[in-house]
């Protein structure tokens, strides 16, 4: 199974594949060639739970093709409690930035066509 395929299963099961160093322990998202920290290439699998803040976001009005029967939603950067990896996804039903104050709590819950979903905790 590729890196990719096992990024999604687990995002489908609301985790995040990451990546451990074997030299350093440093986490990185999955699809890395080499440990930014230390250099080392060789990597272990280390699944964390998908749970953390939002630390930024954006509002989506005007979607892009494919997107118009899911506006609007914000596509949101994410923070993880377990590391300090930070990623990326889509949030439905957010209207106003008084939706989704920076810190709010949430948590991944699954991966389809839109990428990521994130909904709050």
């Amino acid at each position: 199974m590729s890196a990719k395929q096992e990024f999604v299963d687990n995002a489908k099961s609301g985790k995040v594949l990451a990546r451990k160093c074997t030299k350093c322990g440093e986490l990185h998202l999955a699809t890395v060639y080499f440990c930014k920290k230390c250099g080392n290439k060789g990597f272990e699998n280390a699944v964390l739970d998908g749970v953390g803040t939002i630390v930024t976001f954006t509002i989506i009005t005007v979607p892009p093709a494919g997107f118009e029967k899911y506006t609007p939603y914000a596509w949101v950067v994410l923070k993880l409690e377990e590391s300090d990896l930070s990623i990326s996804g889509f949030m439905a039903g957010i209207k106003t930035p008084a939706d989704l104050p920076i810190g709010t709590r949430v948590k991944i819950t699954g991966f389809d066509d839109r990428g990521i979903l994130i909904e709050k905790q």
